[in-house]
């Protein structure tokens, strides 16, 4: 989602996300036999997916690692106000996340978002993309690379986050890499998934975030 504008809630935030990047991001399931046995899922994300307006308890990325009971290996590499070009606040982007957090072994790459690049130029977006899922690819030739356009709280989006749908929908094409439209889906067009700032999603959203993520990804 849009960088967080400063204040507390901001401060809580970044510096949680600051502990997730300094002890190697967030993986939900710290016994490290449990993990030997899961599929490694990273997902690299924006504020929407650290669980920025919530907490980082009600993040759908962990939502979706509880509900998968072990199944899952869930590594949260998201970082509050970053896409493929926009800059987050710990310094971050889609690209150096993935790079950080993707091994060879991983078995799912998610890229969720980012709306926080709508302000940049459309073809730029679509070669920043390309580069960051050629990379994770080239790390992980195995893994299922998953790119999922920018979500909205209406079903009637403005031009410049569909413009950035399709300029990573096309970075997905050029690459071979799965692509999905929340925006064509609707994931968040209904008021109760709306948090207070009106660009963050309530529990209500997150959870309706990990539902359609498992059919997504086919859990």
């Amino acid at each position: 989602m849009r960088r967080p504008e400063n204040g507390a809630l901001a401060s809580g935030a970044a510096l949680a996300v600051a502990a997730v990047l300094a002890s190697g991001f967030l993986s939900a399931d710290q016994d490290p036999h449990s993990q030997s046995q899961a599929d490694r899922v990273v997902v690299v994300g924006d504020s929407l997916s650290t669980g920025y307006g919530t907490s980082a308890r009600w993040a759908w990325p962990l939502l979706l690692s509880e509900g998968e009971q072990g199944r899952l290996n869930v590594v949260n590499a998201s970082e509050n106000g970053d896409g493929y070009l926009s800059i987050g606040t710990e310094g971050g982007t889609f690209g150096s996340h993935a790079a950080a957090a993707v091994t060879p072994d991983t078995s799912i790459v998610v890229f969720f978002g980012s709306e926080n690049d709508m302000d940049e130029d459309l073809a730029s977006i679509t070669d920043a993309a390309v580069t960051t899922l050629q990379a994770a690819h080239e790390t992980a030739p195995s893994a299922r690379i998953v790119v999922v356009g920018p979500t909205a709280f209406t079903d009637d989006p403005e031009p410049e986050r569909l413009a950035v749908r399709d300029a990573l929908e096309a970075a997905a094409f050029q690459t071979g890499a799965e692509f999905v439209d929340p925006l064509a889906g609707k994931w968040l067009a209904a008021s109760e998934y709306e948090g207070p700032d009106g660009d963050h999603p309530t529990v209500a959203g997150q959870e309706q975030l990990r539902e359609e993520m498992s059919r997504a990804l086919g859990l």
